[in-house]
């Protein structure tokens, strides 16, 4: 992935986590408050030791704060192991009932000597080119709060519940 697009990245023990999510209006159908995002995860180790991603534990939040977990073993079927220098990247997807939410978690990795630790995933923004959908509709920014970043709203029909 060119590092100019990476739109989100955190580093835990010297292993870089980038997202770069993209909205699919294709795979999408507003009218039935369906929305569809693709990212791209690269993980690269920056360290001097051998690590494997063993487990993901995913928090996706909707524009109405509603919460959903997933915890499971590795990533798109696989528990890559990174050398020294090495990357790994891989794209999935997730289906929202709002035009827009976040998501973020951690990977559960274990290093060759067999210590486990968690790495962050940066939280990352899912925002569905709203202008594309409904022309209509003016656009706010939410007030970003520590537990929760900015995500940006549609007044008319994603009012969020406080």
């Amino acid at each position: 992935m060119d590092a100019a697009k990476t739109a989100y990245r955190a580093v835990t023990r010297q292993i870089e986590v980038t997202a770069n999510p993209r909205f699919l209006p294709e795979r999408s159908s507003p009218e039935n408050g369906y929305f569809f995002w693709a990212y791209t995860i690269t993980l690269t180790n920056l360290g001097g030791e051998t690590v494997q991603l063993k487990t993901r534990h995913w928090r996706i939040t909707d524009a109405q704060g509603r919460l959903q977990e997933v915890r499971g073993a590795g990533v798109v079927g696989e528990e890559p192991v990174l050398k020294p220098g090495e990357n790994f990247e891989y794209t999935s997807g997730v289906p929202l009932p709002t035009p827009s939410g976040f998501m973020t978690g951690t990977y559960g990795m274990v290093t060759a000597a067999g210590e486990q630790f968690d790495i962050d995933i940066p939280a990352f923004s899912l925002f569905a080119q709203h202008a594309a959908l409904r022309p209509a509709h003016s656009l706010t920014m939410m007030a970003s709060t520590r537990a929760r970043p900015a995500a940006r709203m549609c007044r008319s029909c994603c009012r969020t519940r406080r």
